[in-house]
């Protein structure tokens, strides 16, 4: 069947083939890429006559060697097309496959690890090439039910309280001055100290000002004070279907109050004033059943499958990276690329 791919490395021509998508998130375009600190953003593009399949990567250098390999950018990403994955032939899909290796191989890209967004059928797609992993469950609000509804859902403690910061006198400020952003920052990265974080997760100002940039972005910053201190606050990703708490933090002066489930609660209300369909919640860190997955859980009980992807495109290469870090590798992790653990 007569097809043809191309490598997109520029904004006009990338956001078109996304917005021309059956769905697709603010994960997916040119802005929310040049926004990433670990390499170059590209466009992968298969097309046939009256269908295409539009897949965003970032291509890494990778130390000590003339390789690269591809990730995705924080959050969730995968594939995004004009079509239903499901609905795809599987010469068509085989045809892919061979266009998508071709690139890899004319890219020097060793592999490919990519997080796939909840809710659209990815898998359908990339099982054919790599191997889809399940990676925990991701916790979503449904914003059809009325509010009643789905307050009525919350864990029982948890309604008491969110009632109970309502009734607290805080201010909730919806706000993207640089001053807050600024203030917004810095809080949120003595919470990533408190909790020992890894250093991917210490996105900086500009990182921040880039997502709240009004002229490509409709994201929003909502910071909630105690008369004039900032004790919470959250950056929310607004697409259009879902709205999504991307990044939080809450004053450790603070934290035995618990503004951040006021702050969870009010989001669901943004999302409602919106039109949108869904907020989305998130799971734990890593996929994990942690303290911060039962945080979320206590607000829904609606979950969907989290997955991810890995493709070694480049086996020989693959095994000669990872020997090279034998070493320092864990050979109980599971952690892809491995040779980057």
């Amino acid at each position: 069947m007569a097809y043809q791919s191309i490598i997109v490395r520029e904004k006009t021509e990338w956001d078109a083939y996304v917005k021309r998508s059956r769905d697709y998130e603010i994960y997916h375009t040119w802005d929310y890429h040049k926004l990433n600190r670990v390499g170059e953003p590209l466009l992968f593009v298969y097309e046939e006559p009256g269908f295409f399949i539009a897949f965003p990567v970032v291509k890494r250098s990778i130390a000590n060697s003339s390789f690269y390999d591809l990730t995705s950018v924080y959050g969730y990403a995968g594939p995004v097309s004009d079509c239903d994955f499901s609905s795809i032939t599987a010469l068509s899909l085989q045809d892919f496959k061979e266009a998508f290796c071709r690139f890899l191989t004319d890219e020097r890209c060793v592999c490919v690890f990519t997080r796939l967004y909840p809710f659209l059928n990815q898998q359908y797609l990339l099982s054919y090439i790599g191997n889809v992993s399940p990676n925990g469950s991701t916790i979503y609000m449904d914003l059809s039910m009325t509010v009643e509804e789905q307050r009525s859902r919350y864990h029982k403690r948890l309604k008491r309280q969110v009632k109970k910061l309502r009734e607290a006198g805080y201010t909730i400020k919806d706000s993207c001055s640089p001053e807050e952003i600024t203030l917004f920052t810095e809080m949120y990265h003595k919470n990533m100290d408190r909790l020992n974080a890894n250093k991917s997760y210490y996105f900086d100002e500009a990182y921040f000002t880039g997502l709240l940039n009004q002229e490509e972005f409709n994201n929003r910053l909502i910071l909630i004070y105690d008369g004039p201190e900032l004790i919470c606050g959250a950056v929310i990703l607004i697409s259009d279907k879902v709205v999504r708490n991307h990044l939080s933090a809450t004053s450790e002066k603070y934290l035995h109050e618990s503004p951040s489930k006021l702050l969870t609660d009010e989001i669901s209300m943004i999302g409602r004033r919106l039109g949108k369909k869904i907020f989305h919640l998130g799971g734990g860190v890593g996929g994990k059943e942690d303290s911060l997955f039962e945080f979320k859980r206590h607000f829904s009980d609606l979950q969907i499958a989290d997955r991810i992807w890995c493709y070694i495109n480049d086996q020989e290469a693959y095994d000669a990276l990872v020997l090279q870090r034998i070493p320092e590798i864990n050979p109980e992790s599971v952690f892809f690329p491995a040779y980057r653990q």
